[in-house]
């Protein structure tokens, strides 16, 4: 489906239908295969097509429609649905990676994400440097003829700061080495990751593709060598594949992710606008408020600003904290991309198990809280922050 739109690509590329002629996709929820003959199955197990399963840690059917509409979306060769965002991330990196390779990520992640890069990757020999991610100059004096991959946040995580994929690119590229995006935050409508230089691209599709807050998983998109040579014998041997229940609501997501994310990005960004300068606040934070300290740059890389904002109030954890309990209609909840308005305190929740220089040193205040704007009306959205900060 090359030649069409991306709204007509969620709604049917990758569609395979069984016999019966179906419209709305099927669930194969099956473990294993059948096959006709003993040399069938030999045949199988030697060379299968992606036409052909062996079982459902290897492929399944509703899982492989999902893989290739997100392929599709994406504009990627492949792709290989994972049971997590996490198990993606752990996907992609440790299926590339050795001891005594060397890698640079951005120090601008997520808590796991930090977790993954700072104490399991070293464990098992992986050298890791952390950089500022928005600092081209330290990723050049990083970057080295060994490096083997360069890892970030297109969008960090809780503070917002985007990095510029393509600048990051070229120095990784001119060394040889790849780079993996965690394109969570900027959304397969927002931005075109490949053509910005990524080689690979994750994401945890629980928060937009599901978008209903309903179940986990992640996938991981890239070359069809990459994904089949590299990424998929790791996760299919150590368990890291997608359910097929959880794959067909991956499905019925992407039908409406074009429209759900446009009005969440709209809504973000009228909040953003009407809370910037608020008296209780130190910061108003989102990539397309004319203050973001990368704001060019997020116009240019992203269509739209996202559906994420976070703020600083005044008063540190405390008042962050009066602020939360005062909401009415916003839900404390530590997920994003759902449809309904979630909001969560970084310093005490995604990201408490860091120490309090390292917050600081990532922005992470006390008084930081992150919103995920969902598809209530704005004025009643408004309407509910403005009466918490009254109280903070």
């Amino acid at each position: 489906m090359s030649d069409h739109h991306h709204q007509t690509k969620l709604v049917h590329a990758g569609t395979r239908r069984s016999q019966y002629n179906e419209v709305s996709e099927a669930i194969f929820l099956t473990q294993g295969f059948v096959y006709e003959t003993a040399e069938q199955a030999a045949a199988r197990f030697e060379n299968a097509s992606r036409e052909e399963f062996i079982y459902a840690r290897y492929g399944n059917p509703t899982v492989a429609m999902f893989e290739d509409r997100i392929a599709a979306l994406e504009g990627a060769q492949d792709a290989f649905a994972t049971a997590s965002g996490m198990a993606a991330v752990n996907g992609a990196l440790f299926s590339m990676l050795k001891a005594g390779d060397h890698i640079v990520s951005a120090k601008q992640l997520f808590g796991s994400c930090l977790y993954i890069v700072e104490t399991l990757l070293p464990r098992f020999g992986v050298e890791v440097e952390l950089v500022d991610g928005t600092d081209l100059e330290a990723w050049k004096k990083a970057v080295r003829p060994d490096t083997k991959l360069c890892f970030l946040e297109a969008v960090s995580n809780p503070t917002l700061e985007v990095i510029d994929i393509k600048g990051v690119a070229d120095i990784a590229h001119g060394a040889g080495a790849l780079v993996v995006v965690d394109n969570v935050f900027a959304t397969p409508v927002f931005q075109r990751t490949l053509d910005l230089g990524a080689d690979v691209i994750i994401y945890s599709t629980t928060k937009h593709i599901d978008g209903q807050g309903r179940c986990l998983g992640g996938v991981i998109l890239g070359t069809q060598d990459f994904v089949r040579n590299v990424a998929e014998p790791y996760l299919k041997h150590t368990g890291g594949a997608m359910s097929p229940f959880n794959a067909w609501v991956m499905l019925k997501g992407l039908e409406t992710l074009d429209l759900r994310c446009r009005a969440q990005a709209a809504t973000a960004l009228k909040i953003a606008k009407t809370l910037h300068g608020h008296p209780k606040l130190d910061r108003t934070i989102y990539p397309h408020l004319p203050d973001h300290a990368q704001f060019d740059l997020a116009k240019a890389q992203m269509e739209e600003g996202g559906t994420v904002l976070s703020l600083d109030i005044k008063g540190g954890q405390k008042a962050a904290f009066r602020f939360l309990n005062a909401l009415k209609l916003i839900l404390i909840s530590n997920n994003l991309g759902d449809a309904k308005s979630l909001v969560t305190h970084p310093a005490t929740t995604t990201h408490q198990r860091l120490p309090a220089e390292t917050r600081a040193a990532l922005g992470i205040t006390d008084g930081l809280v992150r919103i995920s704007i969902g598809l209530e009306h704005s004025d009643d959205l408004l309407g509910d922050i403005e009466t918490a900060l009254e109280i903070t």
